[in-house]
């Protein structure tokens, strides 16, 4: 018997409930989680945004160390560290063949399996596939990745989702080049990655928007050279900041209509908006069709930073090595189960940055 944090149902408080997790079986392995992220997506699954089948244990941006493999696994071992990938590519889907493996059509098919049960017997679901806020884990080969050697267990906890998201919406989906403007909407987790990820771009500016002033000093740290605190002058702020014209790419990682709106707006003619944040399908954004036209601006969405986290671990693994890419400073809190709730209530209220479960 193992501890977990169970969402009994969309929309009720989490409950800390001792869970049985079977043996790995064929193709499947069993995770000591050492530390889990507590992400946006954890908060849109326990208010109904994102759907997957309840009750569930949640968690999906964790890292730990592995303590058995089922018959066929060989690219880990009992005692490997490993980081827990949520999304991991079926290889065979029309997304994966094209090369979009971000996109993959059975991505999230993990979510409908029984996962572990109560003491009572109720059967539980993965909430993203691989139920990190818990103790141990069970889950199939692909969903974990190697850990690169130099990195701490716990903060590497970081790269099964912020990090890689962050990092994939700069250089995959954005594409930004050296010397260009960058505008970061939204300093969480998410946009801590995105402003360092810019940074390490060659980006000749970077800003960051959020609407808490107590959030600049960590903006500034993970590299922006800007902070716009939100408001109704936002854009007129970005433009004063890039020579008038506008930001060459907006980065949204908040996931409402107005943010999405405005970090269009922010761009120049011709500039780049990606939205990584998850809204709600009440969240309508609109264009009228000459401005469509006449600003030839682009407006694209990125899921899971549009890149392959086997390739870009290794990678993203090179700069914090190299001391280009600072994990630790991207956590404001470290806590235990309890301080689940919390952390829900700070993101809900825009506080801090990314707190961690540490086991």
């Amino acid at each position: 018997m193992i501890r977990a944090a169970v969402l009994p149902a969309v929309g009720a408080p989490l409950e800390i409930r001792g869970i049985e997790l079977p043996e790995p079986g064929p193709g499947q392995v069993r995770v000591r989680i050492a530390a889990a992220g507590v992400c946006h997506s954890d908060l849109s699954l326990s208010d109904g945004t994102l759907r997957v089948p309840v009750p569930a244990v949640l968690g999906h941006e964790g890292a730990g160390t592995v303590i058995a493999a089922g018959d066929g696994v060989t690219h880990v071992s009992p005692g490997d560290r490993v980081v827990l990938n949520w999304a991991p590519s079926c290889g065979t889907c029309h997304a994966c063949v094209v090369g979009e493996v971000w996109l993959c059509a059975q991505a999230l098919s993990g979510a409908a399996r029984v996962h572990a049960r109560t003491a009572d017997g109720t059967e539980l679901h993965p909430g993203l596939n691989v139920a990190a806020f818990a103790e141990e884990t069970v889950v199939p080969a692909t969903c974990v990745l190697p850990l690169p050697a130099g990195i701490p267990l716990t903060d590497a906890a970081l790269l099964g989702c912020a990090v890689l998201t962050g990092y994939g919406a700069v250089h995959h989906s954005a594409r930004v080049a050296e010397g260009e403007s960058v505008v970061v909407f939204g300093v969480g987790g998410v946009g801590l990655a995105t402003l360092q990820s810019a940074r390490i771009a060659g980006a000749s500016t970077v800003i960051a928007v959020d609407v808490s002033p107590e959030k600049e000093e960590l903006a500034l740290a993970a590299g922006a050279t800007a902070y716009v605190v939100a408001s109704d002058t936002t854009v007129k702020e970005i433009r004063s900041l890039t020579g008038g014209r506008g930001a060459d790419v907006a980065v949204e990682c908040v996931g409402r209509a107005a943010t999405i709106r405005t970090a269009w707006d922010s761009t120049r003619r011709g500039g780049r908006t990606t939205v990584v944040g998850i809204g709600g399908k009440d969240q309508q954004v609109t264009f009228n069709a000459l401005e469509l036209f006449h600003q030839g601006r682009t407006l694209s969405g990125c899921v899971y930073g549009n890149g392959d986290p086997v390739q870009d671990l290794p990678v993203l693994a090179g700069h914090i090595a190299a001391g280009r890419f600072d994990l630790a400073s991207m956590v404001t809190a470290r806590i235990g189960f309890d301080g689940i709730p919390a952390a829900f209530e700070d993101m809900r209220a825009g506080r801090g940055g990314r707190a961690l479960i540490v086991f």
